[in-house]
């Protein structure tokens, strides 16, 4: 049975989505079926999203043929895609020539969306773990939030939620400018930095398509930035002067609306932030590690208190946060190596995490293992990458992740290993051969991170075992 009241879009009761395992993907056709939809999909490869979306009635497919379309019988009244679907895609193809309409996955979320009030939480980085804060804290808030989100959450294992709160929480993804399909009544931009330069082509475009976004928040909505990114603090002023209200987070932030960070002191399993919040001094507990996520969790706070969540409840829900799925997920300890996976694949990240990675390992070394996503990303930042890696002790860089790209001559892994100084560094181009590299460079002690935004993740338990076997 659906789990809500709200009645689907007429386009939206039958939908074919093509990716159905990506995670904004899954997410949409994970509350479509809980709003009583019809919903079938395919992929070119299993994913760990079809058992959930399969027991709620979804028909999935893997490999992508044009009758795949019709697996129930009857045709879609809406095919869904991603940008990362080729028009040459032989059921995107089928669906032009059938003439069954063709939505972008952010057409769809944003027709999700009506009815509710929406909060949307943009960034080149932070996006997913500070919408998952934010959805958290809204739950143990009890306002049962709808959510998209593109990672899964550590308390339920879900990346989307039908909730019955009237509100909705998602991630706005930059990436190719589809956030601009979402008008929220607040908006999060936690920082500003040029990426994804394959879609916008230069960084001014980049930047350019976050101001249009904040044009995109309902009138009477709310911008909330962190105060310490200097795009981000343009983009508020520029807001402000277009009438927006704006709200700011972090050291820099002086308004008395804002939320001033005081500082932030690590601990053995995260943090504390201490913030100045309406004029009153508030100490909140952060439960996973790394002053980057103090950060988000003021940026949900404020979010949340926008949204008319209850002060004690946001930061009770906040302080309790797990966590997301490979955002510096443990994966297991072998002996005296605990091994941990993260999704950081911007320089950027890479820096801010292995900051935190480092106050984890206490005594103990950081080894990398870090495939680099996209080889446009690759070729444009290996230096950044080597000086952020050089943050670790040992590093081992994989070859590149081309994900939607084709290769490019000379943009491999080593571009970006090459060039690192400050630790140890290693070029494995054989994926298989990564896992031994990693256990001979292993000690008791050491903390061995899997980063990137490809399959790099896959490493993980493999690492364990082998780790396993060698201490018997």
């Amino acid at each position: 049975m659906p789990l809500g009241t709200l009645e689907l879009p007429e386009p939206l009761r039958r939908a074919h989505l093509i990716g159905v395992g990506g995670a904004g993907m899954s997410g949409i056709a994970r509350i479509l079926l809980d709003r009583g939809g019809r919903v079938s999909g395919s992929d070119a490869k299993d994913s760990r999203a079809f058992l959930t979306l399969r027991a709620h009635g979804a028909r999935i497919e893997v490999g992508q043929r044009a009758q795949n379309l019709d697996v129930f019988g009857d045709p879609p009244s809406a095919v869904i895609v991603s940008t990362a679907i080729k028009e040459d895609n032989p059921e995107l193809v089928a669906a032009r020539e059938r003439g069954i309409p063709v939505l972008h996955r952010a057409e769809a979320l944003a027709a999700l969306m009506e009815g509710h009030r929406v909060a949307c939480i943009a960034g080149t980085h932070g996006k997913t773990s500070t919408t998952s804060m934010l959805t958290v804290a809204l739950q143990h808030c009890r306002l049962d939030p709808s959510f998209a989100i593109g990672g899964d959450l550590n308390e339920s294992g879900a990346n989307a939620h039908h909730g019955q709160g009237g509100i909705f929480v998602a991630e706005a993804d930059e990436s190719d400018g589809s956030f601009l399909s979402y008008s929220p009544s607040v908006a999060v931009i936690t920082n500003i930095e040029p990426d994804h330069l394959d879609h916008h082509g230069t960084a001014d475009a980049y930047h350019a398509v976050f101001h249009d976004f904040v044009r995109r928040i309902e009138p009477g909505g709310t911008l909330i930035v962190c105060a310490d990114d200097e795009a981000a603090s343009e983009l508020a002023t520029r807001a402000e002067a277009d009438g927006v209200r704006v709200l700011r987070y972090g050291r820099a932030a002086t308004g008395e609306a804002d939320a001033r960070v005081l500082d932030y002191s690590p601990g053995e399993d995260g943090g504390t932030v201490r913030i100045v919040l309406r004029g009153e001094q508030l100490r909140m507990g952060v439960a996973v590690p790394g002053e980057h996520m103090a950060f988000n969790a003021v940026a949900a706070l404020l979010a949340g208190l926008e949204l008319g969540a209850d002060l004690e409840g946001l930061v009770e829900g906040l302080a309790a946060f797990g966590g997301v799925r490979r955002r510096f997920e443990f994966k297991g300890r072998a002996g005296d190596v605990r091994v941990y996976d993260d999704y950081a694949h911007h320089p950027t990240e890479v820096s801010a995490q292995l900051r935190a990675v480092r106050q984890a390992a206490g005594r103990g070394r950081v080894v990398v293992v870090f495939q680099p996503h996209l080889y446009s990303r690759t070729r444009a930042f290996a230096a950044e990458f080597a000086e952020a890696l050089g943050l670790a002790d040992e590093v081992v860089v994989l070859d590149v992740y081309g994900a939607r790209e084709d290769p490019e001559p000379g943009v491999t892994g080593e571009l970006v290993a090459s060039r690192i100084k400050g630790a140890n560094a290693h070029y494995e181009p054989a994926f298989d051969r990564a896992v031994s590299l990693v256990a001979d460079l292993a000690k008791p002690g050491d903390v061995v991170v899997t980063m990137g935004a490809g399959d790099v993740t896959q490493l993980g338990p493999e690492l364990l075992a082998e780790l396993d076997r060698r201490d018997r």
